[in-house]
Order: C-alpha cells, then structure tokens, then sequence
C-alpha cells in the first residue's frame, strides 16, 4: 500500500479566447494554453496529514512545558511526540527526501528531549569529562541528524537528480 505519492500533474492556466491572426492561425500569446509547463506535485493523504499536524501540537506543548518547567507534562509530551515523529518517518520510507528529513526531525526530537529532562532532573551542568557536561550529551543526536542530512543532500540527491522524490 503506497501511503504517500508524488504525481505529475500539469499546471493549467487561463488566458483570453484565442485571437485570429492574418494567416489564420491562434496568436501564441492570447491562446487558450491547456497546460504551459509541467511539474511535480507531491501530495500527502488527509490522515497522514492530519497526524503531522497533530504531532505539531504535541511537539510544542513539550516545549512550553520545558519553558515553563511544567514536568510531567513536559516528561509525558516526548512519547506522543517520538512516537509520531517515527511513524511519519516510516511511512514514507519509500521517499529518500522524506525519510532522511523525517529521521532527522526524530533525533532533533530526542535530542532535544534529552536535554529537557537534564534540566528538569538538574543534571545538565554535571560533568561527563573536563569541559563536558551532561547537557552537551545532546549533541550526539543533534549531529547524527546533520549526519542524515548531508548524507542525503551531498551523496543521494546528486547521485539522483531526477528522482521524483529528489526535493
């Protein structure tokens, strides 16, 4: 079951009735053009649209409940938040684009998740190592998704510029 497509729908565009010229054929600027170009549309169904906006909501109740220092709520808001983060991203594995910056949104999440229950729990300024603390533990996830993205934007996306999914 193919969950999200990308499809090649012309774009239309009207204009004025064609206007007959001397030699009998429609003037190229006032025709009637059915389709003047080509491009690629991605659409994504309605119910996997309305998770993504569902799975904002959550996300940024997490973050106010980190701004606020409200803690269960904050505690509580990740795993609504991961969990949708990780079924939008394997829902549309089957797009590189997509996956890569889908799988970088949910280290983003976990990173940033981890960051708030250090400050919640008041371990953010313990050291790990000398000039080292808990806190900057989060920048493991953090850089695995810059990881997934330079892997998609320099080797895949070059590799395959004509990809339907290649955005």
């Amino acid at each position: 079951m193919q969950t999200i497509c990308l499809i090649h729908q012309p774009k239309r565009m009207k204009v004025p009735q064609p206007a007959i010229i001397a030699n009998g054929l429609a003037n190229p600027i006032d025709m009637d053009i059915d389709t003047i170009t080509s491009e690629k549309q991605y659409n994504i169904p309605l119910k996997y649209r309305k998770m993504e906006n569902l799975h904002i909501v959550f996300w940024l109740f997490k973050d106010i409940s980190w701004c606020m220092f409200w803690r269960p709520l904050g505690i509580a808001m990740i795993f609504p938040t991961l969990i949708i983060s990780i079924v939008i991203a394997y829902r549309t594995r089957q797009f590189m684009s997509e996956l890569c910056h889908n799988l970088a949104i949910t280290v983003w999440i976990t990173a940033n998740s981890y960051w708030m229950i250090s400050e919640f729990l008041h371990f953010d300024e313990q050291m790990v190592l000398p000039g080292i603390t808990f806190k900057h533990l989060a920048m493991i996830p953090f850089s695995i998704g810059i990881l997934i993205l330079a892997f998609y934007y320099l080797y895949w996306k070059p590799k395959h510029k004509n990809a339907l999914d290649s955005l």
